[in-house]
């Protein structure tokens, strides 16, 4: 059968894979038949074309093996904004939506220069730069693929504060000071359990995990923030959700001030915060 009701209940091969099958597999009729959740129940009787049956059973069949949706449907919603994503970046995820609202609570002037640290897809500078018109915001990120994305997602939102550039951390700034630095690095150690998780599988590896049990690319970027910031500038970093001693021991070693770590809706340390003096 290549009805829409009839693929809707092909959800129950998702139980093992997805927490959400039929969410998931509605995701992937939409995609397929670019129409919005609603026609889904008001058609089921549609029979999809021989071209469409084709591309619904092989994302689904993707998806059995776990691929995430995000990159079976090649978006994923973060902020306000609806961001392309590939398996060259990270999949934005909900807890580093607190990252950018206590970005924004900032006392930072109207025309704060702003800087991202590992870009990725840019969601992170893109959602702040989408909230903040004014702001000058800089994304950096190493892997030209990642920035062929993020450049994408800028253009296909209209946001023109915003520039990316290719270098590793602080490379490609080195000269330039800013008000705010943000970041959301590497945090997991080479050996953790959560990378068994069939979604992480398929993410990649550079931007999942960090050398020092987690801790390399945390220790370099807090480290060197000092040298970027302005007077009485900030940073705000995503950590892991057992680091938040160890990146407030690392806030303070450098000399910020005002160090505060925020937890997720899980109730997990998940963003630490500081200024410079």
């Amino acid at each position: 059968m290549d009805t829409i009701g009839f693929l809707l209940k092909k959800q129950s091969e998702l139980r093992f894979v997805s927490d959400s099958p039929l969410l998931d597999t509605k995701i992937l009729l939409c995609h397929v038949l670019e129409c919005p959740p609603a026609n889904l129940y008001l058609n089921q009787e549609y029979c999809l074309t021989s071209l469409q049956l084709k591309t619904f059973n092989n994302l689904f069949r993707r998806r059995i093996s776990g691929e995430p949706i995000a990159y079976l449907t090649g978006h994923k919603g973060f902020w306000s904004l609806n961001l392309k994503v590939s398996s060259s970046t990270l999949i934005p995820r909900p807890e580093t939506e607190l990252l950018i609202e206590k970005a924004l609570e900032l006392p930072l002037p109207e025309d704060a220069k702003v800087l991202d640290l590992g870009t990725g897809s840019g969601a992170i500078i893109l959602a702040l730069s989408s909230e903040r018109p004014s702001w000058v915001c800089t994304g950096t990120e190493i892997q030209r693929d990642a920035l062929t994305i993020a450049e994408a997602n800028r253009a296909s939102h209209n946001l023109n504060n915003v520039n990316f550039l290719y270098g590793d951390w602080y490379q490609s700034v080195p000269d330039q000071k800013f008000h705010l630095i943000v970041s959301n690095p590497p945090y997991v150690a080479s050996g953790d359990p959560h990378l068994l998780n069939l979604n992480m599988h398929f993410e990649p590896r550079s931007a999942l995990i960090s050398e020092k049990d987690g801790m390399g690319d945390l220790n370099h970027i807090i480290c060197k923030a000092p040298k970027y910031l302005l007077r009485s500038g900030w940073m705000v970093t995503e950590h892991g959700s057992e680091q938040g001693q160890k990146v407030r021991n690392l806030y303070y070693s450098v000399g910020f001030k005002g160090v505060e770590t925020f937890t997720d809706l899980s109730g997990l340390e998940r963003i630490t915060l500081g200024h410079t003096a």
